[in-house]
């Protein structure tokens, strides 16, 4: 089911009444998500990431904009009416139920033509158990599970109705690490197994560009980039969604442009050919260092973190505006432990300017032949999508 945000807003009104100032959530979001795909929203906490989802779910209602499904538009309908199931962070189970209970719940709600037998809702009930691997917990309660299963729980009486849109709104955050990572893969898995179409909200970036076919980044209710997650990584349209992106995130500096040059503080570590003479931000990724006892960017080693074949090289520079910079190079590099200063040279690839004022992107060499043919390449894509669909 394709899933269209057509100038979508959300303002709250003022909880101050001196000041009277309208807190606008969600803001302008324009955006079509393609059926069968999962996208995740993806910002940091107070974004609009979660009131988005609601907006699209039924449970808060548009200030302005419309939502369809398909060609239906639901804009106005109940929750109950628009065909979604919906997960939530703290699973809401009922406790005195069992497993098999839980699941069987939302069937036991549906009237008319859509009225099932009960030896259906227990056969579509197990059919979902058995998707998501809890058949052999149906007679538990929900307090003799872990966190994990009662997450798949959630999951199966969402997915039980047979939706048409499916919505996970931070559903792994209650889970330790080990688990998130097991239950972000359960959750792929069965998503690419129903096709249903799923928009999973989340603040982790590792979590969202693990498992989504596109991401939508916001900052302040409003969408500042979205593709799939890796050419939204190597090709970030402004410095929030560079410094948001990636682990370890981007080293950035203060720099320069001067004479088509790359300058942080007084070495010229890159050309910019075209690149008119400004203050700039630069940003260069933790992989996008390469030791060179003759490089052009000088760093003093602080300490070095080793990581099996890759290290890490902590180092500082009067430049950065990180406490430190964090450098990921070859563990047969590990030599430059030993030293007081480090040399690097960089890849061009891996390294992004910034307007100082408003802080987006500066292309410059064969960077703005990449943004055109990653931008082509994701038209042609949308096209060969919205063709399929027509077929």
């Amino acid at each position: 089911m394709k899933v269209v945000l057509k100038n979508l807003t959300k303002i709250f009104p003022s909880r101050n009444k001196k000041s009277g100032e309208e807190v606008v959530a969600v803001n302008n979001f324009d955006f079509e998500i393609p059926d069968g795909k999962l996208i995740g929203l993806l910002g940091p906490s107070g974004c609009g990431k979660s009131t988005t989802l609601y907006m699209i779910s039924g449970l808060q209602k548009p200030t302005s904009g419309r939502i369809f499904f398909g060609e239906d538009d639901v804009t106005e309908l109940t929750p109950e009416n628009r065909g979604i199931g919906l997960v939530f962070q703290n699973y809401a189970l009922y406790p005195h139920m069992t497993v098999k209970q839980n699941i069987m719940f939302p069937l036991q709600n549906l009237k008319g033509a859509d009225k099932l037998s009960k030896e259906d809702m227990l056969k579509r009930s197990y059919e979902v158990a058995e998707l998501v691997q809890i058949d052999e917990l149906m007679d538990r309660k929900p307090s003799e599970l872990s966190g994990g299963q009662q997450q798949r729980v959630a999951i199966a009486r969402a997915l039980v109705k047979m939706p048409r849109v499916l919505l996970l709104d931070e559903p792994l955050s209650n889970l330790d690490a080990r688990l998130r990572l097991q239950t972000r893969e359960e959750i792929r898995r069965i998503q690419r197994n129903t096709k249903i179409t799923t928009i999973f909200v989340t603040h982790d970036q590792e979590e969202a560009m693990s498992i989504s076919d596109y991401i939508v980044v916001m900052k302040l209710g409003v969408v500042q980039q979205t593709g799939k997650p890796q050419a939204v990584y190597d090709d970030p349209t402004n410095l929030f969604v560079a410094k948001f992106l990636g682990t370890p995130p981007i080293n950035v500096f203060n720099g320069k442009v001067s004479g088509e040059k790359i300058y942080i503080g007084d070495e010229a570590v890159m050309d910019a050919k075209g690149v008119a003479d400004q203050e700039v931000y630069v940003g260069i990724r933790p992989e996008g260092f390469m030791v060179d006892k003759n490089g052009k960017f000088t760093c003093k080693v602080e300490g070095v973190d080793v990581m099996g074949r890759d290290i890490s090289v902590i180092s500082t520079n009067a430049a950065s505006i990180n406490p430190v910079i964090r450098s990921i190079i070859s563990a047969d590099d590990i030599a430059v432990a030993k030293e007081t200063t480090v040399k690097y040279n960089l890849k061009p690839h891996k390294v992004f300017i910034f307007n100082k004022e408003t802080e987006n992107r500066i292309y410059f060499g064969e960077q703005l032949a990449t943004h055109e043919a990653l931008l082509k390449q994701e038209q042609q894509e949308k096209e060969a999508e919205e063709t399929a669909e027509e077929a």
